[in-house]
């Protein structure tokens, strides 16, 4: 089944400078992430005078009525009258108005009050469907809600709140697939990676790290437990303490020099060039008529009205409103395919394109994946398999992706396995794009430590010295690689995707684990 047609909205892209942010300088902001980058985790929360257990309820209520919402700057919404004169001071209509004016004084009201008519019906229907744009522009708006895992002392665990009511001291929990909701000093993080290309234009990851950074860096970007919002969490758990918010942040820097800049659209420019054309013609034109008929008829007020007659035979007057009229009508065909203009004159950009790239993913399915088969290593059904795919995707604390939606379907299982009585969460390796799988470590009932690990099928196969199937165990070699490979490709060529999980059994004794300990499985139950 088909998604419904997404609504788009189209706006005018602007390119700005990134703002310079100086550490030690005069900016606020790089100072304040310097200082709070050189103290240790335990010192950066002493500093935002919060706790690892976050805030209390009153001091969250307290910092958001002293700093504000954490928002970015928006381009400004001006009133109604505000958008009628911004309309209006257009070269063309000022050049129209001025030769109505002159009309009117010199006595041709009738051309006076058509001119001004003309205008006035082209600067009306433009802010209407500006307007209405706007609105439903929005609505849209409204109905996205983004939200962030926050600490707050009185919560049993974590909570989800409204990004734009995150304040500084905040905790927040950061995971796999999460945006930094502000401007953050990490108190602790596990093979946490960031991209910061939306700041930097860096496009690998980084990683980041807890530990206080007593060396030097250029910008802010290159502090290593300073995590910027507007990135995001590639791979890897984190947790850090709000340290800026709103428009105080890096992004904030630049979402407010983007706002305070309206770049003029190739439309406006055109407009412009020839509104100066027709004004360069009237300069010379009207004194023109205006001198040969003085001196050759000596009538010189007959000649002053000729002259201005001559200046708006030469303008057209019909211009303005035939402009908006096809700028409008193209609106209104665009509102049909489901997109929203908000400013018209961005139509004549979108005509003007050679080539249009943009991101359908989920236009054309349901974002959806169910769970169909789950095979040993004979491509047999196994529970087995689905047993140890569901304690991984329960355990892990990153981002479920669909893959983990659709095996935590099985809700059935919790029971049957008594998920909770039997297992408890020791730690986790998460995933990364370089090993291309991620592990759970889970204490048993029985006091054994057992390692579960879920990936891309090659990776998983690559760490994993023997198969189990039952009570059976066996070496895996190439003739098993090369089966899968082929189960693999055939399921793959059906719409399916596939991945591997494997299980290895740990020391009870130890407590934390590393990336090497998922390495070697023995044995492996790969599927």
């Amino acid at each position: 089944m088909n998604k419904p047609d997404p609504i788009a909205v189209t706006t005018t892209l602007v390119p700005v400078p990134s703002p310079s942010i100086t550490l030690e300088g005069s900016t606020p902001s790089g100072k304040a992430l310097a200082e709070v980058a050189r103290l240790s985790p335990d010192e950066a929360l002493l500093r935002m005078s919060s706790t690892a257990a976050g805030l209390a309820p009153g001091q969250a209520e307290e910092q958001l009525r002293s700093v504000g919402l954490n928002r970015v700057a928006r381009q400004a919404r001006h009133t109604v009258l505000g958008d009628l004169a911004a309309r209006s001071i257009n070269p063309l209509n000022i050049l129209l108005l001025s030769l109505a004016t002159a009309s009117y004084f010199l006595g041709d009201q009738r051309a006076a009050i058509m001119i001004a008519i003309m205008v006035v019906l082209s600067i009306t229907l433009g802010f209407l469907q500006e307007y209405r744009s706007n609105n439903a522009a929005d609505e849209l708006q409204k109905m996205v809600s983004i939200t962030t895992s926050v600490r707050r002392q009185g919560a049993a665990d974590h909570a989800d709140i409204p990004i734009d009511q995150l304040v500084p001291g905040d905790i927040v929990l950061l995971s796999a697939g999460d945006m930094i909701p502000a401007d953050v000093r990490l108190i602790s993080a596990k093979d946490l990676f960031i991209n910061q290309s939306t700041l930097t234009g860096e496009a690998m990851p980084l990683e980041k790290f807890a530990a206080a950074h007593e060396g030097s860096a250029e910008t802010p970007f290159d502090l290593p437990n300073i995590c910027f919002m507007g990135s995001a969490v590639v791979s890897g758990i984190g947790c850090g303490v709000v340290v800026l918010t709103g428009p105080r942040t890096a992004f904030g820097i630049v979402a407010t020099a983007i706002a305070e800049t309206r770049e003029l659209t190739s439309f406006d420019k055109g407009i412009t060039r020839f509104t100066w054309l027709m004004l360069g013609f009237i300069l010379v034109m009207a004194p023109l008529v205006f001198v040969i008929n003085g001196v050759t008829k000596g009538n010189w007020l007959e000649a002053l009205l000729f002259a201005v007659a001559v200046a708006v035979g030469l303008t057209p007057e019909m211009l303005p409103m035939i402009v908006t009229v096809n700028l409008a009508k193209g609106a209104m065909a665009m509102s049909r395919k489901k997109v929203i203009v908000k400013r018209l004159n961005a139509i004549q950009n979108f005509g003007a394109m050679d080539v249009l790239c943009t991101d359908k993913t989920g236009t054309l399915t349901q974002d959806l994946i169910i769970l169909k088969r789950h095979l040993d290593i004979r491509g047999a059904d196994s529970d087995r398999v689905l047993e140890y795919a569901y304690l991984n995707s329960y355990y892990q604390s990153g981002l479920k992706n669909l893959l983990d939606v659709a095996v935590l379907k099985h809700g059935d299982l919790e029971g049957g396995l008594k998920v909770r009585e039997r297992f408890k969460e020791i730690d986790e390796i998460p995933f990364d794009f370089e090993r291309r799988r991620m592990s759970v470590v889970l204490g048993r009932d029985d006091g054994v430590h057992i390692l579960i690990c879920k990936g891309a099928v090659e990776e998983v196969f690559a760490v994993c010295k023997h198969y189990a199937i039952g009570g059976e165990t066996g070496l895996l070699d190439e003739s098993h690689l090369a089966s899968a490979k082929e189960t693999t490709a055939k399921l793959n060529a059906d719409g399916f995707r596939v991945i591997a999980v494997a299980t290895k059994e740990m020391p009870p004794t130890q407590a934390t684990y590393s990336v090497a300990d998922s390495d070697l499985f023995r044995p492996g139950i790969p599927t």
